[in-house]
C-alpha cells in the first residue's frame, strides 16, 4: 500500500484530503500543530476506511519539527509517495495594509510558506535518494491571485506556494517526481466559517461562482486523490482549480 504524508491533517481541508487518500488506498501520516485529539479522530476514520495512519505532531514554521516529521513518516511507512503541503493559517486578526503589523506576517510567512518550502526539499530529497516516483501536493487558495486588502500577508503567503510549485516542478521532473498546486476556492470550514454570511449571499443571491453552492473538503480532497492515483501522468507544475469556477471571467 502506498503512504502518503498530509500536513495540517487533523481539520478543514486536510481532514478531507486525508480521508480521501484513504478510502483509495493510502496509508496517511496525519500532521498536525495544536489539536491531537482532533488529529486522533482522524487516524481512527482512516482506519475505518481500511488503511494505516500514523500521527505526528509538528510545527511546519520549525526546522526541527520539519526534520522529525519526515523522519517519524519514513520510519512508520517505509518510503512516502505522496506529500500534501496543505498546513497554513489565517491571520488572528484581518487588517488593512496600511496598518498590519509585521508579526502577523512573520507568523502566515514561516507556517504557509517557509513551511511547505523547506518540507518539500526534505522530502524531495528523500524521493529521490530513494528512486520514488512520487507526487508533491500543494494546497493553495484562490487568495494567491485574489486582492484582499485586509489579510495581505495570507494572500502573499498563497502566491509564493504558487510559485513553489513551478520551481519544484521543474527542479524534480528529470526525477520522475511530479508537482502540482490545488487552489480551492470558497470552501466550508472552520476557517470560513466567521464570513458564512458574506459568502453565502455572494455564491448564492450574487453568483460569485458559476456553481452556486459552497466547496467542501470532499470536492478537495478528490482532486489530490485524482493526482494521487497518477491520473495526470504528463502534467506537472498543473494549477487545478477547485473553486466552482471562480477564477473565470464573465460579463
Amino acid at each position: 500500500m502506498s503512504a502518503a504524508l498530509v500536513t495540517g491533517a487533523s481539520r478543514g481541508i486536510g481532514r478531507g484530503i486525508a480521508l480521501a487518500l484513504a478510502g483509495a488506498g493510502f496509508d496517511v501520516v496525519v500532521n498536525y500543530a495544536s489539536n491531537a485529539a482532533a488529529a486522533a479522530e482522524v487516524a481512527a476514520e482512516v482506519e475505518k476506511r481500511g488503511a494505516k495512519a500514523a500521527v505526528v505532531h509538528a510545527d511546519l514554521a520549525q526546522s526541527a519539527d520539519r526534520a522529525r516529521l519526515v523522519e517519524e513518516a519514513y520510519a512508520a511507512f517505509g518510503d512516502i509517495e505522496l506529500l500534501v503541503n496543505n498546513a497554513g493559517v489565517a491571520p488572528s486578526v484581518r487588517a488593512d495594509i496600511l496598518e498590519a503589523g509585521e508579526e502577523s506576517f512573520d507568523r502566515l510567512v514561516g507556517i504557509n510558506l517557509k513551511g511547505p518550502y523547506f518540507l518539500t526539499q526534505l522530502v524531495a530529497n528523500r524521493m529521490i535518494a530513494a528512486g520514488t516516483a512520487g507526487r508533491i501536493v500543494t494546497i493553495s487558495s484562490m487568495s494567491a491571485y485574489t486582492a484582499s486588502v485586509n489579510r495581505g500577508d495570507y494572500c502573499v503567503t498563497k502566491a509564493g506556494l504558487s510559485m513553489l510549485t513551478k520551481l519544484y516542478a521543474a527542479r524534480l521532473a528529470e526525477h520522475g517526481i511530479n508537482v502540482y498546486e490545488v487552489r480551492p476556492g470558497i470552501i466550508a470550514t472552520d476557517m470560513t466559517g466567521g464570513v458564512k454570511e458574506k459568502y453565502d449571499r455572494l455564491i448564492h443571491e450574487e453568483g460569485v461562482t458559476p456553481i452556486r453552492r459552497w466547496g467542501t473538503p470532499e470536492d478537495v480532497g478528490k482532486a489530490v486523490v485524482a493526482i494521487a492515483t497518477d491520473l495526470f501522468p504528463f502534467s506537472t507544475g498543473q494549477v487545478i482549480d477547485v473553486d466552482g469556477g471562480f477564477h473565470l471571467r464573465t460579463l
